[in-house]
């Protein structure tokens, strides 16, 4: 039994459980089968992603449930509690995907609600989807209750022909099928193995980006993102966060004395090293607004620009999450970053040491294969960069992970929704050479800003690849792959060039010196937005009505509040 003791006086759930006035509260506690024992003790938000939307939450009960044991062992009492995820896999190529970038802010929004109301004192989140792993921190960020995060971990790989296969596999298939060079048997048939278990996409997608984000910016303990979703010793990760969100509690360690600025850089150059999604440049700005750090797509592509990329994962390399963890996971990743100076190593975690303290005892293992030295790279330029030009004045961003040629040039194919682009690709109504621009689907265009893989995915099944650029004010899956360019700002809602361009406009790439520009004299650009009118939304009630109208620039990470600079208070202090 845990010898911790705490100042009542000081925690949040002081106003749900302390005192005679709170009677009438403590009675719904002991409905819930709490004692007198219980309802002493502070109070611990579990926040789970738990749903059957999608293979990425299916094992989260099971991992809270270690959780909450942890908590209990350590002189806590835990209260779990569920929250909503979209899954991009699901959602994608059609309208469902407006639905995905709202839910980060539905995810984040909701944890703060549920803390609020009912006053718990510190959280532990667990997350699986894209979506849910930057809105479970962002909450942390914004509540600044000693918080831990832990991923509900990847998912083992299928086996299709000896290779092992991922869910982009089978969206590239859809291309082949498409093309003819697959017939609808062998579609069939890789559709039926390529997800084998529970678990978030097993390739450097989002999820698995934001995972090694969350070990890198010091909210999870180290290692606790590699194992597979199956692997039990995820349950052991689990346990010990919930034991771990105790100290924080008893030390008063809270997200903000953890994550600071350098914790931001660290993270940038993780997405970076490992190839990581593009999302990533979305989700950290976003994270950062949450205690009021400056830190946009230009801060991040700039880190982008000096990191080597070191990790030869999915989708523009051979290998999965699960074969990064055997190779040592995120802590032999941070070793060699570490080691030639890319990274800072004097951060603080949530295990109440420095980041170098975590990995001081990691000796990096030059014979596996998936992580490369920081001094021998894949390439000496990071995975992921940023873009600026008069195309973009408020900056773009492509993964080059993979890719031989870092420049393109042709003309312009517009599109004004996803849809149209789609099928034009299905049905090959385009030309090798053109940029394909898909525009009026940036956070308030869209609204929402959806990812574009079923059309990048259909490209790239096509061998279309290297032969096409895509270009949209939307975003990536990261699970996209090829000449693709997302986030450009200012979004075609707000009049930005890409509403302004037109079929035939020359648009120049220029990933090695990051510069993306629309061969338009400024004056006809100037002329064009004159006689530029905004198209009318089919989105003008609900949910996604409101998001149009509070979302802020992709630049800035598609947040829809002010963030920390105009706190007053913190719940936190309450």
């Amino acid at each position: 039994m845990s010898k911790r003791k705490f100042n009542n006086s000081k925690l949040p759930s002081r106003h749900v459980r302390v005192g005679p006035q709170k009677a009438p509260h403590r009675s719904y506690y002991y409905a819930m089968g709490l004692d007198e024992s219980d309802i002493d003790k502070p109070f611990i938000g579990v926040a789970t992603c738990w749903n059957e939307s999608a293979p990425c939450n299916i094992s989260l009960m099971r991992q809270s449930k270690s959780v909450k044991a942890g908590v209990s062992s350590e002189g806590g009492t835990p209260r779990e509690f569920t929250t909503i995820t979209v899954t991009d896999g699901i959602a994608m190529g059609h309208q469902g995907m407006k639905s995905s970038l709202v839910s980060r802010e539905i995810i984040s929004d909701s944890i703060e609600v549920s803390m609020r109301g009912h006053c718990y004192d510190a959280l532990v989140g667990v997350a699986g989807c894209d979506k849910s792993l930057p809105g479970m921190m962002m909450a942390m960020l914004r509540l600044n209750v000693p918080s831990v995060f832990i991923y509900g971990g990847s998912i083992l790989p299928g086996k299709h022909k000896g290779k092992d296969v991922t869910v982009v596999d089978v969206f590239e298939a859809v291309g082949e099928y498409s093309a003819g060079t697959i017939n609808e048997e062998e579609l069939h048939a890789l559709e039926c193995v390529a997800c084998p278990s529970a678990g978030s996409c097993g390739g450097q997608f989002t999820a698995n980006t934001m995972a090694c984000v969350s070990e890198a910016i010091g909210l999870a303990l180290p290692y606790s993102s590699g194992p597979p979703a199956p692997d039990e010793t995820r349950d052991q990760y689990a346990l010990q966060s919930g034991k771990v969100v105790m100290d924080l509690l008893e030390k008063n360690i809270r997200p903000r004395d953890i994550v600071t600025k350098d914790s931001f850089i660290n993270a940038a150059v993780v997405v970076a090293a490992t190839g990581g999604s593009t999302n990533g440049a979305l989700h950290l700005p976003a994270m950062a607004n949450e205690i009021g750090i400056d830190f946009d797509l230009f801060d991040v592509a700039e880190i982008f620009k000096s990191t080597p990329y070191i990790a030869d994962l999915k989708p523009g390399g051979n290998y999965v999450a699960k074969d990064m963890y055997e190779a040592g996971g995120v802590p032999m990743l941070l070793r060699t970053l570490l080691d030639e100076g890319f990274i800072k190593g004097d951060c603080l975690t949530v295990t109440g040491k420095s980041l170098e303290e975590n990995i001081a005892d990691v000796i990096f293992d030059s014979s596996q294969k998936v992580i490369y030295p920081a001094n021998n790279p894949i390439t000496k330029t990071g995975g992921v960069v940023g873009l600026k030009g008069n195309f973009a004045p408020d900056g773009a961003i492509v993964k080059v992970a993979g890719m031989d040629n870092l420049k393109f040039s042709g003309p312009a194919r517009c599109f004004d929704c996803e849809e149209d682009a789609f099928a034009a690709v299905e049905a090959k109504e385009y030309k090798d050479g053109e940029v394909i621009i898909i525009r009026y689907e940036g956070p308030k265009g869209g609204p929402g800003m959806r990812e574009m893989l079923s059309t990048t995915a259909a490209l790239y099944g096509q061998g279309k690849g290297d032969k096409v650029a895509l270009v949209t004010d939307g975003r990536f899956s990261g699970g996209t792959r090829g000449f693709c360019i997302g986030h450009v700002g200012p979004e075609a809602a707000d009049g930005g060039p890409i509403a302004l361009v037109k079929d035939g406009d020359i648009i120049t790439i220029d990933a090695e010196s990051g510069v993306i520009d629309i061969e338009v004299s400024e004056e006809d650009l100037k002329l064009r937005k004159k006689e530029w009118v905004k198209p009318k939304s089919d989105y003008n009630t609900g949910t996604l009505w409101k998001y149009a109208n509070q979302v802020g620039p992709a630049r800035y990470g598609a947040v829809t509040h002010p963030g920390a600079k105009e706190e007053t208070h913190c719940y936190a202090d309450i």
